[in-house]
């Protein structure tokens, strides 16, 4: 095939030297049509494209097509209620908190949901638009006061420099914490924005050469003024039980030296911490971190899987009297994190379900007044804090929402590093594009319009603080003439019910039972 094609290439090329001797002004036409010529010869020859092998050169078609399609569904063909993961409502830029003629969503449609406004509503003007949350357990030195609405776990590695910058001064503009993500703590989270230090299974920041825990690197990081609070990563909602990969090929020196790693290596997270293997030992390992950070606040972030692994933990603080500062809830629909699609498809409890059974298990075993929820997933409206709060969490993070605020279009490229818009991406042809100053006041204004839209939706139900939140508050289409709050889907469980075998509900039981404090 290859000889084959040498030697017609060989001929083209020799009649068109002498067509371009014979009368220079074919060169031009030339020029576009030899190398079509060839490519569809090419076509015809190769074995491994089946399309472009039945129709040369026209088979390529397909490839530009693909390529183009994402982009012309958003903007030619999808209406504003269309588009996955968010369609073009939830992704718009909101210059203006009004909008004509009504809702465009189908009220009546299966899983509709509103909140139950009261005749008894407040004043805007007597609302605290910025309410404060208190991160922090009795055993918690230095609690966190936090905002109702903060940037969730992204990674610099994941997201670009200009990302990370925007977004922490946007951060330190608006008042509200900053994760790290897994990916270590860098320079660009620390410009005064307050920071949540994630450390996941690589341990990355405060690693030996080995891959282990380093507590002296820990130490010396952790004791930064902008770090709050420290997050224990078990697992994440795009990916849950999976560990990641970072290609030797993309481990600049900035980024080993970030990690604490080499060069010339790929960089592995394991998809368990090596740390600890038990509850009990989660709770050493939560006590060491707390004495190491200063007694900073000391929480998780997971993935609901397993749910008798979850009680798990919570008879572990009970026997121990060992209290997590916070639980970060990651629901399984998936976040800014590239996955493979079983994983972001078919692994994890949504977020919903799963806030509704953390908040149950921690009041079963009665330990829910030291430890606040913090819900992750899909939050970025001041409607999407509200339905959360009313399952049980205590505030919300937001990573998609906030790549909207720094300009992201949803391209869905976050995985090819050729993200358009400089968000999700190390090529600096592209990052050069977001200029951080600029996005991280957009990143500040949009913090600042969703949580007055959740406090203002809260005034309309009559409640003044966050607290007051309950699943009371937001009913749900199940059935076309169907109605229930959540209070309904979701009934809440006793203070104490799971404490003793005699109280422990019929949903309950099975998993209580096989959960074990000495091991997952």
């Amino acid at each position: 095939m290859r000889k084959a094609f040498i030697i017609i290439s060989i001929t083209i090329l020799s009649l068109t030297g002498i067509l371009i001797y014979i009368n220079w002004k074919f060169c031009f036409l030339l020029l576009i049509f030899v190398p079509l010529i060839m490519m569809g010869l090419y076509d015809m020859y190769q074995s491994k494209k089946t399309i472009r092998r039945n129709f040369p050169l026209l088979g390529r078609m397909r490839y530009l097509l693909e390529a183009l399609g994402p982009g012309a569904r958003q903007y030619f063909i999808e209406n504003d209620t269309d588009g996955k993961p968010f369609n073009r409502l939830q992704r718009s830029k909101k210059e203006t908190d009004s909008m004509p003629f009504g809702t465009q969503l189908d009220v009546y449609k299966e899983g509709y949901e509103w909140i139950n406004h009261s005749i008894k509503a407040i004043p805007f003007s007597k609302v605290n638009e910025n309410p404060r949350v208190k991160i922090g357990s009795s055993q918690c030195e230095k609690p966190y006061e936090a905002s109702l609405f903060n940037i969730s776990a992204m990674s610099f590695g994941s997201l670009s420099k200009n990302a990370i910058i925007a977004l922490n001064n946007g951060a330190k503009q608006g008042g509200f914490f900053h994760n790290t993500g897994e990916g270590g703590l860098s320079p660009y989270h620390l410009l005064g924005g307050d920071v949540v230090w994630n450390i996941g299974t690589g341990y990355f920041s405060c690693r030996t050469d080995e891959g282990k825990f380093n507590y002296e690197e820990f130490v010396k990081r952790a004791t930064l003024d902008n770090v709050k609070m420290i997050e224990i990563k078990f697992s994440q909602g795009a990916k849950p039980g999976h560990g990641g990969i970072l290609p030797k090929e993309k481990v600049t020196d900035e980024i080993a030296e970030i990690r604490l790693v080499s060069k010339g290596k790929d960089i592995l997270s394991p998809p368990t911490h090596s740390a600890f293997t038990t509850p009990l030992e989660l709770m050493d390992f939560v006590k060491l971190l707390r004495k190491g950070s200063g007694g900073k606040p000391i929480g998780i972030k997971i993935c609901i899987g397993n749910k008798s692994e979850f009680i798990a933990i919570c008879k572990a603080m009970v026997e121990t009297k060992t209290y997590l500062d916070f639980i970060t809830v990651d629901g399984g629909e998936g976040g800014t994190g590239a996955a493979p699609q079983e994983y972001s498809d078919h692994v994890g409890m949504p977020l919903r379900d799963a806030l509704a059974f953390v908040y149950d298990c921690l009041n079963g075993f009665a330990i829910k007044d030291q430890i606040k929820i913090i819900a992750s997933g899909k939050v970025i409206t001041g409607f999407d804090i509200i339905r959360n709060l009313s399952l049980g969490a205590d505030l919300c993070n937001s990573a998609r929402g906030m790549m909207f605020a720094l300009g992201c279009i949803q391209a869905l490229e976050c995985h090819n590093n050729t993200c358009p818009t400089g968000v999700a991406t190390q090529d600096p042809r592209l990052t050069k594009g977001l200029v951080p100053e600029e996005k991280s006041v957009r990143v500040a204004r949009y913090h600042h319009e969703t949580v007055k839209s959740a406090m203002d939706l809260m005034a309309s139900a009559g409640l003044a603080h966050p607290d007051e939140v309950d699943r009371t508050v937001v009913s749900t289409r199940i059935e076309r003439s169907k109605i229930q709050t959540y209070e309904e889907t979701y009934p809440e469980l006793k203070v104490g019910a799971l404490l003793e075998p005699a109280t422990v509900p019929n949903e309950f039981y099975t998993f209580w039972k096989r959960a074990n404090a000495a091991s997952f």
